[in-house]
């Protein structure tokens, strides 16, 4: 799942590793790092025993794009989901390395063929009835069988040659080939005995049927299209019950409007679209009863352009500009990006200037290009680039092709997304210098002309896990739609073999050193080819109010964020602010509900629930 937001968690080389540990060492390592309102330590036991009921509501900028684990990729989507269903494993909070989820260990034959994972007992799913190795063997099968059940997380289940449960507890994957990802399939298992009727997994949104069966720490209740989502807390999760009785994500198209639900402690937390602006950030720093959280960021921030959209069989769609297919034209682009005024100006200082596809915090692969590759701000490069491409400047500034038409190009930009906004008009005034004109089509629903391939630049952004394969793999010619204008796992229609030669050697690759070197390779493949430039690694910048959050999970312990984690920590372990001071009445901090009995996540207006739509309005997929 992305974390995605796109929103996906995959965990370094150097920290795959085989585990064995009970429930109890789990919870030792969900521990991670409290920020605190009051200290207090991580228990897995209720978090109190009044009779009220606690609600958190967290403040988001975008809305479900499906509920259903095989088709959902946005980032609130695939949080959600982490809520509602187990993985085989999960991350630790401190550091990411693998820790036991349904699986409580996984191993590797010699030959690293066939992984045998040991499925816990004390897992039930929310109806009442065990989890069993069935369960996760019906769940990849239908991945490996089924189109439309493959096009979230197709790309962990493509080697696999077979996948049986020869008992309750024992889960055997025979892979094709050695996969490095093997502690790190981030895909829900869902209860067989529920999801076997379903006729067409590509268009069924899981969201017909309540209570949705799950064994994740919430169970999803009810749901009404771009209006709410409610969970409530699974009082048998194995791992324990989480604190809050019910969590609410709460959608607010105005960010401003959603700061100021936090000031008036409508809301308990707000994370922005999907940070904070700087200046809301110092507003709130000084504000009573509310704590700021600021660490450096799982995502990245860039602009991505239009290739040429095409099908798996080569068939070209869309009516993006031809003039991008040069990569001397998309390299002129980006010599003409002043990164260091864009963290300067519009991050603020809150984010770090980008280079490579992994943000800084995901250290065993990040890349830095060599001086002599780098793409720094150079306008005068720019211009003798774009006049060797045959795009030279008119009597009136413009640049025009051998066809006279001018290089006239447009931006999809996230309505909901203030950088979005503010990136574009930079953009305007330095590639209109060049000769360059540009549209900035700021929309509340980008997926639709981007699966049209109706675009010519994007802003992008996915949210990158511990492990980089999925968010590598969203590059690959495999991940191309099957058909013109369909959802798939793409992000912008690249296809390039050398890329995709890099991955598979990626993927079979089980030495941390030599695996880091390949995904340090394919970034500067992807670097080179021009396609994509990230501009920054934002930091991840969020408050909560001390009133009712008494503590918190960061992911990772020093300096972690609390919203789109790798994991459901945040959520789990947060303690309601009465529970932890001792008071018996729940409903004495301003905003936390009482007496609810059911969380509510309100989502954005303006549309349908787009089965297959995934594209964030303020990022990616998990």
């Amino acid at each position: 799942m992305v974390t995605r937001s796109p929103v996906r968690s995959a965990r370094p080389g150097h920290r795959l590793r085989l585990l064995t540990a009970s429930g109890a060492a789990a919870l030792a390592l969900a521990a991670g790092s409290l920020v605190p309102g009051a200290p207090a330590p991580l228990a897995a036991s209720p978090a109190h025993a009044d009779s009220g009921k606690t609600t958190l509501t967290v403040a988001v900028a975008q809305s479900v794009d499906s509920l259903s684990p095989f088709l959902a990729q946005r980032l609130l989507s695939t949080s959600v989901l982490r809520l509602m269903y187990d993985y085989l494993t999960n991350y630790d909070p401190k550091d990411s390395h693998a820790v036991p989820g349904l699986a409580t260990s996984w191993e590797p034959s010699a030959d690293k063929l066939t992984w045998t994972y040991t499925i816990r007992s004390d897992a039930k799913w929310s109806d009442g009835e065990k989890v069993t190795a069935e369960d996760a063997a019906w769940t990849f099968n239908t991945m490996m069988k089924d189109e439309g059940a493959a096009t979230a997380n197709g790309s962990f289940v493509t080697n696999f040659d077979k996948v049986t449960a020869p008992s309750p507890d024992k889960l055997v994957v025979t892979l094709k080939k050695p996969q490095a990802t093997m502690a790190a399939l981030d895909v829900p298992i869902v209860p067989e005995h529920v999801w076997k009727d379903v006729a067409d997994f590509s268009k069924f949104n899981n969201d017909t049927k309540f209570p949705i069966v799950g064994d994740g720490p919430f169970i999803l209740t009810d749901y009404k299209v771009d209006s709410y989502v409610k969970l409530k807390a699974n009082k048998t999760f194995w791992r324990g019950s989480p604190k809050f009785d019910e969590i609410v994500f709460r959608y607010y198209k105005d960010q401003d409007a959603a700061v100021a639900a936090l000031r008036k402690g409508e809301v308990s937390f707000v994370a922005g679209s999907p940070s904070l602006t700087p200046a809301q950030a110092a507003s709130l720093k000084s504000a009573p009863d509310i704590k700021v959280n600021e660490g450096p960021g799982r995502r990245f921030y860039a602009l991505a352009t239009n290739p040429g959209a095409r099908t798996k069989d080569g068939q070209k769609f869309g009516d993006g500009n031809p003039a991008l297919l040069d990569q001397k034209v998309r390299q002129a682009l980006f010599l003409a990006v002043d990164r260091k005024t864009i963290i300067d100006k519009v991050f603020q200082g809150h984010a770090v200037e980008g280079a490579g596809y992994i943000p800084p915090r995901f250290s065993a692969y990040q890349w830095q290009p060599a001086a002599a590759q780098q793409l720094s701000y150079d306008p005068a490069r720019a211009a003798s680039l774009l006049d060797q491409a045959g795009y030279k400047k008119n009597a009136d500034g413009k640049r025009v092709g051998k066809d006279g038409k001018p290089l006239d190009l447009r931006i999809l930009c996230h309505a909901t997304d203030p950088n979005d906004k503010a990136v574009g008009k930079y953009l305007q005034e330095w590639w209109g210098d060049l000769g360059v004109g540009l549209k900035v089509d700021c929309l509340d629903n980008v997926s639709d002309p981007w699966y049209a391939g109706e675009y010519d630049l994007a802003f992008d952004g996915w949210s990158v896990n511990p492990d980089p394969d999925f968010v590598l793999s969203i590059h690959t010619c495999g991940a191309l739609p099957a058909k013109a204008k369909e959802s798939a796992a793409t992000d912008n229609f690249i296809c390039d073999p050398q890329f995709d030669d890099l991955y598979a050697k990626q993927l079979a690759e089980y030495d941390p050193a030599a695996r880091a070197t390949l995904v340090k390779d394919m970034q500067s493949r992807l670097y080179d080819t021009g396609y994509m430039n990230v501009m920054a690694y934002p930091n991840a910048v969020e408050a909560y109010r001390t009133d009712q959050i008494a503590s918190i999970t960061t992911m990772p312990s020093d300096a972690g964020n609390i919203y789109g984690q790798d994991g459901y920590w945040s959520w789990w372990s947060a303690v309601p602010a009465a529970s932890a001071s001792g008071s018996s009445d729940s409903g004495s901090s301003t905003g936390v509900l009482v007496g609810v009995g059911i969380a509510v996540v309100v989502l954005a207006g303006g549309g349908l629930l787009f089965a297959l739509r995934r594209r964030s309005t303020a990022e990616d997929r998990e």
